[in-house]
């Protein structure tokens, strides 16, 4: 591992980190419903979860992920499905009786938000195939193809626990949840958004 080609590393999974998506609406959620500790625990399992298409990636499993059409579109549709039923969610939250606020999200669902937005998004697979097919060859070691990965990782999690940490700061944090409510519909109109755009990409071969 040369120090110019694990840059390259991180630069690109910088920005692929930071480009905004589903991704970046479930940890908003979470963060803005459920408080810091919600949003830190979705930023983990994310980054957990880019960490495993990573690695397959380096291993050359994720290849066989893309390869099948059949497992490629089921991971798709059931990616589309499960946006659509947080955006549902979403948009017909309604605040508790006597309470200004949602219920808030609990650590289990933050977890299981976090992982699996990114474990039914099989173009992250395509994503790391396409950038270790640059960086990686016959006599790249195995500690440095780990190492790769475990970049990945990182800097996944660690933008989003910077996301969590700028949008969970107490200054503000307690004007956002007086709007919790609007923010919940709000973010459920994203993710809906969200999902059909994923199924009119999966129907039009995108």
């Amino acid at each position: 591992m040369t120090l110019a080609t694990w840059l390259t590393v991180v630069t690109i999974c910088t920005l692929g980190a930071m480009s905004p998506g589903p991704s970046l609406a479930i940890v908003l959620k979470q963060t803005l419903t459920g408080g810091r500790q919600n949003g830190m625990i979705t930023a983990v399992t994310h980054g957990l979860g880019v960490g495993v298409y990573a690695f397959l990636s380096i291993l050359g499993l994720a290849a066989i992920i893309t390869a099948s059409p059949v497992a490629f579109s089921i991971l798709q549709w059931g990616g589309a499905a499960y946006l659509a039923w947080l955006g549902i969610k979403g948009l017909s939250a309604k605040p508790e009786r006597d309470a200004p606020l949602p219920e808030a999200p609990t650590t289990a669902s933050a977890a299981r938000d976090g992982f699996l937005v990114v474990l039914l998004n099989p173009k992250i697979a395509v994503f790391f195939l396409a950038l270790f097919s640059q960086v990686v060859g016959t006599d790249t070691s195995v500690l440095a193809k780990f190492g790769y990965a475990a970049t990945a990782m990182v800097i996944d999690a660690a933008w989003y626990l910077f996301v969590t940490w700028l949008f969970s700061d107490p200054r503000w944090l307690s004007m956002l949840r007086q709007k919790a409510i609007w923010f919940e519909r709000l973010f459920g109109a994203v993710l809906l958004g969200l999902a059909g755009h994923l199924v009119f990409g999966i129907l039009h071969g995108k």
